[in-house]
């Protein structure tokens, strides 16, 4: 934003992730910035240093909606003072800012001994900023009218953008062209992927095996040609994901007026030209010959100019539905219902002289009909086909035609082109069109507990409160000060008892495999390290702060301890109060807080609990003391009044940051850990969610546990409230390891030790100081190295000795030890994973009733289009007719059951890894409960599909026929959901898993039997046809409804199961077998997701 010509910037929480140093450091580069170009720069920033906060030249202040203050640095503290409250001396001003407008907060600042204490509300703040002085010049300023003569002609801009439309067309042109050449890889890999199609293709349709005898030798190569346009129209669905993912940025820049939308479209369709040329050419100038087309080379050329044309147009569709839909979820099911609209109605699984007058205009408006048509005029009108049959005084080509209801004109051919054309135009057009006037989806609302709106209310308005909201909260240090000793700890009156626990590491090393790049610029180790040499140790009822700058090996150290660490090479010794850690023990006594607060969710806070809970407790617990541990737990943390929230995902709904984190230590301590780690428990959060969260883990220390906490950029309070401290230096040495002391004086006494290291500021925060006297810059200014001072110290002699202590076992102590892995047994975890599973699918309309409305509307929509041809066997053409509902179903809303849970599992599989690693259970449970939990949804759903489509389109009423096509729905349904899981387990990411999915899916759809029958294959392919599921389920979906019949049919005199056999290779006596295998496929999925997520682990730390 700041390379523009831009003069009033505006930024939103820049800080969170950083240390204050690097902090203080930006807001400096902008504040000089803003003052040498007269520019306008506003900032919102959590936790800001005293040091980062008096680089500012205004405040703004803003409580529950009103600005309370609005004007000059120096006058704020004398605004407040105004009004009866004053800012600590150790406190820092901003912390002091966000807390004294809080009911719970307030009282400790009022500083008027002549009157009592009276909450003062923030409308009264308001009103009495409006008396102030700094309010009263804000006030005439803005009364004073705008003086057009003041000002210059120049100062405003009389363009919309920033450049001509030209050169903003090119540089539009110019980013697209280096963002394919980065993601080249994708289109790579589709090309890849159309060559093994291609292969596939040509050894499957092998004109040695293909002839050109009869209509039914035509029918083959109409499904040649109907696969070679379906294959285009899947590979332009991966348009949908590149387009949808870039939306974000779009809208961003977009609305800030970087380039109009077409500026934006045009080179996002026109660039793709060149890699829809070579798509096609794989497909065309591979297979044309070898699958034995007709061999004029112009109709080569034909076939390559019109599939290039379909390729375009699909690409311009679902570009079209990603700017439409604007979420993956969205944009999937609004993509895979066009494309089974669009398929159905190409004359192909449809004959045209069949489809119903009320969906004849869809026939008209579908491109793939024109494509259809035009393809197989281009192919049938040729040499090859000219051929006259006996008893027949037309072509064989015209009788192809005509046997599945196409055009037999050669016209058709320029027709299709034109209409694909017209549409690639449209396409594009509506794309333009909808990146230019529709805005992006908005997020919803983050939680907010009834105890909270009533105090914002109450805070506004100056009423009172509810007690059980207006009991003063008290400061971070107050509470360290009367927190009771270790060995106390049973004051808290926790009805579970624990073992406190010390942990001890010595000379711990870490590293990993030196990466590419580093080599490549000449490193010869074949190692980086991480951590060198680091020792120390963390003792009960002790709070002990994790810092250093960013990159100092921090998370890294807390994960290699934790036993986190899914690579890499570690060294050094870890005890646990005396004994040797084993990893699989240390994750029953210990929990972790990770950084991300990664949960299920569609679970409440109280039900994340009890889960928890359930899984990690000891088996011995009874129910009751359970209930009673987590009622203890959930006061601990302060969740009482969000018990029956939803958790919800992370910055969309649900929880804000701040009670997600106090969730997180909350599901690690229904664990009853004697040891917790916590990364960076107030990242992301303001001083008052940050002191809050502190107070969480204050009250977590003072039950006499051991806890780490990394952290950033703390307050002089927050980091006060720590009882010792772990410094590390970039590059993974400890310069610092020990007690804090009172307002930080034995480390500040520490620093100051050491030669020509400047003193502390009065008032300075020492977490701040403590990072600047500390840095790389200053090692070098001074010629010193930290870790040497500190390995050379006396400190570091004691530390020495303590972890020497802490490494024997103490005399009569025994060894951590537990007769079983986990702490429930298998039957256990499996209900508690399927208990999870049922309450995050009930809760997730998103996924459930969006999937079973998906049904309704394709039963619906297969039910007109399809209407009453069930009951018609006439005629070979009434058997395709009824064979392509029963395909296009399987298939897409195969497809689309897959896609749609792949999502689901994705999000799921990352709270899977964190509980996992918490030794909450094996990963077949996990498994079981995800597998189970499907059942019934998509038992109602087939349900609800099969009893309308079977109605409507009028197959066979008798019982055992309706009977069969339920039960090959069911299990169809739920084989493709369980694959939809499995390529997920397979894969590290969703997006790979769709891509993968996706080859599959055309796979399956041309081995299925309806684009070539089983017995038209070649003998080295028709293997492939007995291992595919589609297959499977058409084979009974035909043989259950007509393999029985044996009425003649009237166009061939052959009886109706004899044709099937002869053609399909389908016969009503294998039904039994049929139905094993298709449950089959089911399970064997099922069974892979499961063993697929227990080998291996996509997560790396």
């Amino acid at each position: 934003m700041m390379v523009g010509a831009e003069r009033a910037l505006f930024m939103d929480e820049i800080s969170t992730g950083l240390d204050s140093s690097t902090t203080y450091q930006i807001v400096k580069s902008l504040g000089l910035i803003t003052n040498i170009l007269s520019g306008t720069t506003v900032i919102s920033l959590l936790q800001p240093a005293p040091e980062t906060y008096n680089l500012f030249d205004d405040i703004i202040l803003l409580s529950d909606g009103h600005i309370v203050y609005q004007g000059p640095r120096e006058h704020v503290l004398e605004f407040f003072e105004s009004m009866g409250f004053k800012c600590p001396d150790r406190k820092g001003v901003a912390d002091f800012l966000q807390e004294v407008t809080s009911r719970k907060d307030q009282p400790q600042y009022w500083a008027r001994s002549d009157r009592r204490y009276q909450y003062v509300p923030v409308k009264e703040f308001a009103r009495a900023f409006q008396a102030f002085h700094a309010g009263q010049s804000l006030s005439a300023e803005l009364s004073r009218p705008f003086d057009r003569s003041q000002c210059h002609p120049a100062s405003l801009t009389t363009s919309t953008y920033g450049a001509s439309k030209t050169e903003l067309l090119r540089a539009c042109i110019e980013r697209e062209w280096l963002l394919m050449k980065r993601n080249m890889f994708v289109y790579r890999f589709r090309a890849f992927q159309l060559l093994v199609m291609t292969v596939i293709v040509m050894t499957l349709f092998l004109r040695t095996n293909m002839h050109h005898r009869t209509v039914n030798d035509g029918i083959v190569y109409l499904g040649a040609l109907f696969f070679a346009i379906v294959a285009h129209m899947f590979n332009g669905f991966s348009e949908l994901a590149l387009a949808t993912i870039k939306l974000p940025v779009f809208f961003k820049q977009r609305d800030y007026l970087f380039f109009p939308a077409w500026a934006y479209a045009i080179p996002t369709w026109i660039l793709k030209i060149p890699i829809s040329c070579v798509e096609v050419a794989i497909t065309v100038f591979l297979g044309y010959y070898v699958i034995g087309f007709d061999p004029d080379v112009g109709r080569l050329f034909k076939q390559y100019l019109l599939l290039l044309f379909v390729n375009q147009m699909a690409a311009g569709l679902f570009r079209f539905i990603a700017a439409l839909g604007r979420t993956m979820v969205v944009a999937n099911t609004l993509a895979s219902f066009a494309l089974l609209v669009l398929l159905v109605l190409s004359g192909f699984v449809l004959s045209h002289h069949d489809v119903k007058k009320w969906w004849i205009w869809g026939y008209w408006m579908s491109p793939l009909q024109y494509a259809m048509s035009a393809i197989a005029v281009n192919e049938f009108l040729g040499d090859k086909w000219q051929r006259v049959l006996q008893g027949s005084n037309r072509t064989l080509g015209i009788d192809v035609l005509k046997s599945r209801g196409f055009f037999t004109e050669a016209k058709w051919y320029w027709i299709g082109v034109g209409a694909l054309l017209g549409y690639v135009i449209v396409f594009n057009i509506l794309f333009t069109l909808a990146l230019s006037y529709l805005k992006p989806l908005g997020k919803s609302q983050q939680i907010l507990s009834e105890d909270a709106l009533k105090e914002k209310h109450a805070n506004i308005t100056g009423e009172t409160p509810d007690d059980s909201i207006s009991a003063a909260a008290g400061n971070i240090n107050s509470s360290r000060r009367n927190s009771a000793a270790p060995e106390d700890s049973g004051r808290r009156g926790m009805v579970l008892p624990f073992a406190p626990l010390a942990v001890a590491f010595n000379n711990m090393r870490y590293s990993v495999d030196m990466p590419a790049e580093m080599k490549a610029q000449g490193v010869d180790e074949d190692r980086l390290l991480l951590l060198k040499g680091v020792s120390g140790s963390f003792k009960p009822g002790v709070l002990t702060a994790l810092m250093g700058v960013s990159g100092a090996g921090k998370t890294t150290l807390m994960d290699v301890l934790a036993g986190r660490k899914t690579g890499g090479y570690i060294e050094g010794d870890i005890s646990i109060s005396g004994y040797p850690k084993k990893q699989e023990t240390f994750a029953r006594i210990s929990g972790y807080c990770e950084q991300n607060d990664i949960h299920s969710p569609n679970v409440t806070v109280y039900e994340s609990l009890v889960y928890s809970a359930w899984l990690r407790l000891p088996s011995d617990v009874e129910s009751e003391t359970r209930k009673m541990f987590i009622e203890q737990v959930m006061e601990l943390v302060e969740l009482n009044s969000l018990r029956d929230a939803l958790v919800g995902l992370p910055g969309v709904n649900g929880l804000s940051t701040e009670q997600r984190k106090r969730l997180t230590i909350a599901v690690e301590l229904v664990a009853n850990p004697s040891i917790i780690f916590m990364d960076e428990p107030t990242s992301g959060l303001d001083a008052r969610a940050a002191a809050i969260v502190m107070r969480t883990v204050r009250n977590t220390v003072d039950t006499g546990r051991t806890v780490v906490c990394t952290i950033h950029q703390p307050s002089i309070d927050i980091f006060e409230a720590f009882d010792e401290l772990f410094l590390m230096k970039r590059g993974g040495e400890e310069i610092y390891v020990g007690p804090l002391g009172h307002q930080s004086c034995d480390l500040i006494q520490y620093f100051e030790g050491i030669e020509r290291v400047s003193k502390i500021k009065p008032g300075y925060n020492p977490a701040t100081w403590m990072l600047e006297v500390t840095s790389q810059a200053q090692e070098d200014i001074l010629g010193v190295s930290f870790a040497e001072v500190y390995k050379n110290s006396d400190l570091y002699q004691r530390n020495q000795s303590v972890i020497r202590d802490i490494s024997r076992a103490p005399a009569g102590s025994k060894d951590l030890y537990f007769p079983t892995q986990y702490s429930q047994s298998s039957i256990t975890q499996c209900m508690a994973c399927l208990w999870k599973q049922h309450l995050s699918y009930w809760r997730n309309p998103q996924y459930t009733v969006v999937r079973f409305f998906f049904s309704l509307v394709v039963a619906l929509m297969f039910g007109t289009i399809f209407w009453q041809l069930g009951g018609k066997r006439s005629r070979t053409q009434d058997l395709f007719n009824a064979m392509g509902s029963m395909y296009a179903a399987v298939l897409f809303m195969g497809i689309s059951y897959s896609s749609s849970v792949q999502p689901v599992v994705a999000v799921e599989r990352t709270v899977f890894y964190r509980e996992r690693a918490a030794g909450m259970y094996s990963a077949l449970p996990y498994a079981f409960g995800q597998v189970v939990v499907e059942l019934p949804y998509v038992l109602v759903q087939s349900l609800a599909y099969g009893v309308i489509v079977y109605a409507m389109i009028g197959f066979q009423w008798d019982v055992k026929k309706f009977c069969w096509y339920l039960y090959f729905m069911y299990f169809t349904l739920l084989y493709f959901t369980y694959y939809g899981m499995l390529a997920v387990g397979l894969t590290p990411s969703y997006n790979i898993a769709s891509i993968v999915s996706s080859f599959f899916y055309g796979v399956w759809n041309l081995f299925s039997g309806f684009v070539i029958s089983r017995p038209t294959m070649p003998v080295w392919w028709r293997w492939y046809s007995w291992v595919c599921p589609v297959s499977w389920t058409l084979y009974g979906l035909v043989a259950s409804q007509f393999g029985d019949l044996t009425e003649p049919l009237q166009d061939s005199g052959v009886p109706i199961n004899a044709f099937l056999k002869s053609f399909f290779g389908f016969e009503h006596d294998f039904l039994g077998v049929v139905a094993v295998v298709t449950a089959g496929f089911a399970v064997l999925f099922a069974v892979a997701f499961g063993l697929s997520i227990k080998v291996l682990n996509f997560q790396r730390r």
